[in-house]
C-alpha cells in the first residue's frame, strides 16, 4: 500500500491508516508510517517485554517488532498478518497487525477526544476515536505503546540538569500539548529551566484563542514570548496553529518551536514551509530548552 500521501501544509487535516485487530478497528496517522510489509519471520529476543515478538532485517536495518494485541489486551492467534513500519521519536518500529483495511481523510475537528473514562490516570493508550457510518475507529497512542515498553525511549528528562538554577520568569512561553503525561514532563522541564510563567493549552485552538485574546486586549508580546506546539492534536493541529501564528502580522515575530515525535523529513519540510523557527522530536527536552533560549535572546535583540 503506498502511504505517501501528501496533504496540503495547515489545512487541519490528516490521513488515518485504519487496520484491525480481532474484529477491532484502530487507527495511525499515515504520517508515522514508512510501508507496510507482509508478514515476516521474527528473531526472538531472550527477556524482551512479552509485546515484543522479536527483530528482523528488512534491506539491512534491524527492527524491533511490536505485537499490538498483546500490548492492549487481545487474544494473540497467531495470525501472521501485516507489519506496519513506523518511524516516529527517531526510532524504525513495525507494529504487528491482522489486516489493514484502507485510509481515511479526516479534520482534527472530527476526532472525538477520549475522556476520562477510557483514558484514565494516564494509562489509556487512545488518542482520539473517530466515527465513521456505523463504525468507531480508535486511534492509538503508539508513543505511550513504545515508551510503556521502553521508558528510555521518552522524554530525556536528564537532559534538563545543565539548565537549572536560571530565572527566566520574564518570558512567557504558550504551549499546545494534548497529552497530559507530556504537558506535564514539558512544564515541569521548563520551569527547572527557569521559565516559570507559561499558558498551556490542549489543543492549536486553545493556544490560537489565547493569541487572539491578548491581541484584543493590546498585551500579546507581554504575554507570549515563544510558542511551542505538538502536532498531532485534535480540534486544530499545530501545522494549522503555526500557519495562522505566521500568516499573522501582529503573531509573525513570537518564535514558534513545533515539538513533536513526528518530526521526521517530510513533517519538517511541511513545517519550514510554514515558518516554524524550530522543530525538535519529543526525546529532545534539553535541545528544547537550548532552542528556545537562542530564539527568545535573538528576539529581544532584535
Amino acid at each position: 500500500m503506498d502511504t505517501n500521501i501528501l496533504l496540503e501544509s495547515g489545512t487541519n487535516e490528516l490521513e488515518i491508516l485504519e487496520f484491525a485487530l480481532g474484529n477491532n478497528h484502530y487507527g495511525i496517522n499515515v504520517a508515522k508510517i514508512r510501508e507496510i510489509l507482509s508478514y515476516q519471520p521474527v528473531t526472538p529476543i531472550p527477556n524482551a517485554n512479552p509485546c515484543v515478538e522479536g527483530i528482523f532485517m528488512p534491506r539491512d536495518l534491524m527492527i524491533t517488532v511490536i505485537n499490538l494485541k498483546r500490548c492492549i489486551g487481545i487474544a494473540d492467534n497467531d495470525k501472521q498478518g501485516l507489519f506496519i513500519i513506523t518511524n516516529f521519536n527517531k526510532l524504525n518500529i513495525a507494529f504487528h497487525v491482522d489486516e489493514v483495511i484502507g485510509i481515511h481523510r479526516v479534520s482534527w475537528e472530527d476526532i472525538i477526544k477520549p475522556d476520562s473514562t477510557i483514558n484514565s490516570d494516564n494509562n489509556g493508550v487512545s488518542t482520539g476515536v473517530i466515527k465513521l457510518q456505523d463504525k468507531l475507529i480508535i486511534i492509538l497512542d503508539f508513543e505511550k505503546i513504545v515508551t510503556d515498553i521502553s521508558p528510555e525511549t521518552g522524554l530525556k528528562v536528564s537532559d534538563i540538569e545543565d539548565f537549572k538554577n536560571r530565572d527566566r520568569s520574564d518570558s512567557p512561553i504558550l504551549i499546545a500539548e494534548d497529552s497530559p503525561l507530556l504537558s506535564k514532563l514539558i512544564t515541569d522541564c521548563l520551569k527547572k529551566a527557569g521559565y516559570t510563567k507559561q499558558i498551556v493549552t490542549t489543543n492549536g485552538q486553545e493556544a490560537w484563542d489565547k493569541v487572539c485574546e491578548f491581541k484584543r486586549r493590546g498585551n500579546l508580546h507581554d504575554n507570549v514570548h515563544c510558542i511551542i506546539t505538538d502536532i498531532e492534536m485534535p480540534v486544530m493541529d499545530g501545522h494549522r496553529l503555526t500557519k495562522l501564528a505566521k500568516t499573522d502580522d501582529d503573531v509573525k515575530d513570537i518564535p514558534l518551536v513545533i515539538f513533536s515525535s513526528l518530526v521526521n523529513d517530510e513533517m519538517r519540510r511541511k513545517g519550514e514551509l510554514l515558518g516554524a523557527d524550530a522543530q525538535l522530536t519529543k526525546p529532545e527536552i534539553g535541545y528544547l530548552v537550548e532552542a528556545i533560549d537562542k530564539l527568545i535572546d535573538s528576539h529581544k535583540r532584535a
